[in-house]
């Protein structure tokens, strides 16, 4: 019995917990009345924290209708595991009810000769609707859409149209709005329920709808579709064809589930870390290592050159020794500003803030922003050197140094960002490691020229 008064996560947690609990003890009858009241997606994520010989157990206790909506909340791996584990005529049951979208989003997670088999076995209608979205590109508006939605003519009043819906109701998964189609299938316009609702009996469609309807096309982007979702804050978003046809709808829940990956990429990306797509911490730790190792072996050879750089100028060092005390203060400043501006360089081009600033005016503003630092940065390092080591040479060394090398760091940190838009390639490749080594070779560079000229060596 979940006890009541108790907090969202902790229930959550109570609900795996205790359900391990009964799973262990053979108590299946108890396991089977804790689910009762719990949600779906909570349901979904209490089997995912089980140990894999209790998951298929804690499954089969949903009745169908149950697992079919728990199966869709499920992540692939554990999706994956249950299909293998399942009777023939179990998988189709709930592979054949689930929605398209969710569906097509289960293949391209599962082994192609299972797909292959599942599809060849799903009822004629979900098979055609899945195979019309596997054809889309894998990251766009008509690989995610759903082609569960409600269509209806201009021409029709609202009581007709409220008919219509409670007769479609439950072959559509979305309700919220509804959308009217030509002869042609062209998308004329869209009407919400609410309009719906408080709109007298006889009212036409045509009457009461909205004609400026904002769209996406069948290959537009993932990321563009969420931006326009979150842009126009709507629940859904219809999805035409070449000939502006009406073919599906990208609902709001999709959309932070797109949200949430691209966000999961782009962090992974700034540490250095490549994803594929996969959760990190569901990843074999030998596939972990070998995608960390690329980037760490790149920084490994550039910082190299620091190594060289260093040998360079030892005689500079073996005369003024205290300067190398210096080098990782200024090295680390450096890379954490350039970290700084290139992250939220790269935030503001995903979000489309600094859109219309322009590169050079983003850049000029983090170049002002990197002096003003440095300036900060440089006067506290001066009167700290000063402090250790009594040379007031020594200490401007460090002072300049540490502006001069705030000021390249937050203009690399900026700029290179655009430069890998204008490449067409992800700014967040621009990682934070890569600009911190960059930063690092360069901040020494100067570091022992300046030291040279004001030291006189």
């Amino acid at each position: 019995m979940i006890p009541n008064g108790v907090k969202h996560n902790e229930l959550r947690q109570l609900v795996r917990s205790q359900l391990e609990l009964l799973l262990e003890s053979g108590n299946l009858e108890g396991a089977k009345s804790l689910l009762i009241p719990v949600q779906p997606v909570d349901i979904a994520e209490a089997i995912e924290g089980l140990p894999e010989s209790s998951q298929l157990i804690a499954f089969r206790l949903l009745s169908k209708a149950e697992a079919i909506e728990v199966y869709e909340y499920l992540n692939t791996d554990v999706q994956q595991a249950l299909i293998q584990e399942f009777k023939r005529q179990e998988v189709l049951d709930i592979v054949d009810k689930m929605s398209p979208d969710d569906r097509a989003k289960m293949f391209d997670e599962l082994p192609a000769k299972i797909v292959r088999r599942l599809l060849s076995q799903l009822s004629p209608k979900e098979r055609q609707a899945t195979a019309i979205l596997l054809g889309y590109g894998e990251y766009t508006a008509g690989r995610i859409m759903t082609p569960e939605y409600i269509s209806l003519k201009e021409n029709l009043t609202v009581s007709q149209t409220l008919e219509r819906i409670r007769s479609l109701s439950n072959a559509s998964e979305v309700v919220y709005y509804l959308y009217v189609t030509d002869s042609s299938r062209q998308l004329t316009g869209i009407v919400s329920l609410r309009d719906l609702v408080i709109a007298a009996p006889d009212t036409t469609l045509a009457e009461i709808m909205t004609r400026d309807v904002v769209f996406v096309h069948t290959d537009t982007d993932r990321e563009e579709v969420a931006r326009t979702i979150q842009r126009y804050d709507i629940l859904a978003l219809p999805v035409v064809d070449s000939e502006e046809r009406l073919v599906g709808v990208v609902t709001v829940d999709d959309v932070i589930d797109i949200i949430e990956q691209e966000a999961t990429e782009d962090i992974y990306a700034l540490g250095g870390v490549q994803s594929d797509g996969d959760s990190y911490f569901q990843t074999n730790l030998l596939t972990v290592a070998r995608r960390r190792v690329v980037w760490l072996f790149v920084l490994l050879l550039t910082n190299t050159v620091t190594g060289a750089i260093i040998r360079y100028n030892e005689s500079l060092l073996q005369e003024v020794v205290i300067l190398a005390a210096f080098i990782p203060l200024l090295t680390g400043t450096g890379g954490n500003v350039g970290a700084q501006s290139s992250t939220v360089v790269i935030r503001g081009l995903n979000t489309e803030e600094i859109q219309n600033m322009g590169a050079g005016k983003v850049v000029f503003r983090e170049a002002a922003a990197g002096i003003l630092l440095g300036l900060i940065l440089g006067v506290m390092a001066t009167v700290w050197a000063y402090f250790l080591q009594g040379s007031f040479q020594v200490a401007i060394s460090v002072g300049i140094s540490l502006v001069a090398i705030a000021l390249l760091a937050s203009v690399a940190g900026s700029a290179l960002p655009f430069l890998f838009r204008s490449l067409n390639l992800d700014p967040a490749l621009m990682s934070a490691p890569f600009i911190t080594t960059a930063v690092d070779v360069l901040g020494v560079l100067i570091y022992f020229n300046i030291a040279k000229t004001i030291l006189g060596l």
